[in-house]
């Protein structure tokens, strides 16, 4: 049996309880370390979950050689930064998403040496059973050709003091949600046989908020065949992350594609009725954990390395763009 793998949590968020310390628990890894900006914040993490060392700046926490994988859930403006910090530790890389704040931020990645280390994008959907079986589902043609595709993922962020209303930060609702929306249709679109685009965007802001900063945006992607997808995000609410697949004979439905702890339903609708598929509640963290063991011990590929992380960006930025917004700036 190979070793527990070794992680070491930049930034003492909430999100890192979720994605990583609860599923290294269930999969035998090892949360070795954490840093955070003040010594304080990282001891009470650290206390709180059981982690050995706690470190007050993330230099720290890099120089440490217990540490083979970082876990960065740091603030957007903040993934490229502290990406290629990690990269020239010789660490392994499991980055929050979206993977910077910008395509030509995330492009720096890409031209670091890495010397056989693991970059790998944090898009947990993509390796749940039930998110596979969809993407079997259309591939098989289960529901006849595809003629319309629906990702909603919103929720009422209603603490505009929250990150993702930070223009410095790198926020926005297309940032922090819409990027799910666009990896999913560049999913599909490889499915049917190509890629996607985007042909249109729109999007709102909010009262008090910089205005560079879209609170909703309405992306249009054209996938092959013609097919049009509507990718929805929203900071205002109402919570909604589901994906909606329509077809010649029928549909497919996941309703929330992030927590399958509390909702595993695949619905496929066709001509002789509806039927439910149910493909388990682990969560889509401990499966995301358990490709990122895989890749860096076996040398298992997997889908969301760094040339996709930098596809995503690139729609991302185009997204902006459309809809007459700035890209994120870069702070490197």
């Amino acid at each position: 049996m190979s070793e527990p793998l070794r992680i070491g949590i930049l930034g003492a968020a909430r999100i890192a309880e979720r994605a990583v310390v609860a599923p290294a628990k269930s999969l035998g890894a090892e949360i070795v370390a954490v840093a955070a900006r003040s010594p304080e914040r990282a001891q009470a993490y650290a206390v709180q979950f059981g982690i050995a060392q706690a470190y007050g700046s993330y230099a720290e926490l890099l120089s440490d050689p217990a540490v083979e994988v970082v876990y960065n859930a740091l603030p957007n403006s903040e993934h490229v930064r502290w990406n290629l910090a990690a990269l020239r530790a010789g660490k392994h890389v499991l980055s929050e998403k979206p993977f910077g704040s910008n395509t030509a931020e995330a492009r720096l990645v890409a031209s670091e040496p890495k010397d056989g280390l693991v970059v790998f994008e944090g898009f947990h959907h993509r390796y749940h059973p039930t998110y596979k079986r969809l993407l079997e589902l259309v591939g098989d043609e289960a529901i006849g050709q595809v003629t319309a595709v629906k990702v909603e993922m919103k929720f009422d962020c209603a603490d505009l003091s929250d990150i993702r209303w930070s223009w410095p930060l790198a926020g926005g609702s297309l940032m922090d949600l819409g990027c799910y929306a666009i990896h999913i249709a560049r999913d599909l679109a490889r499915v049917l046989g190509g890629s996607a685009r985007p042909i249109g965007a729109s999007a709102t802001t909010h009262a008090g908020i910089d205005p560079r900063v879209d609170a909703t945006a309405t992306v249009a992607a054209g996938l092959p065949g013609g097919v049009i997808a509507t990718l929805e995000s929203s900071l205002e609410g109402p919570q909604e992350m589901s994906i909606l697949v329509t077809g010649t004979r029928g549909t497919i439905f996941q309703p929330n594609f992030i927590d399958l702890t509390s909702d595993d339903r695949l619905i496929i609708e066709s001509a002789s009725g509806q039927r439910v598929e149910h493909l388990g509640t682990v969560s889509t963290y401990t499966h995301q954990l358990g490709a990122l063991i895989a890749a860096i011990r076996d040398g298992a590929s997997f889908p969301t390395d760094l040339d996709n992380a930098i596809a995503n960006m690139e729609f991302i930025d185009e997204c902006y763009r459309l809809a007459g917004l700035p890209v994120r700036e870069s702070t490197l």
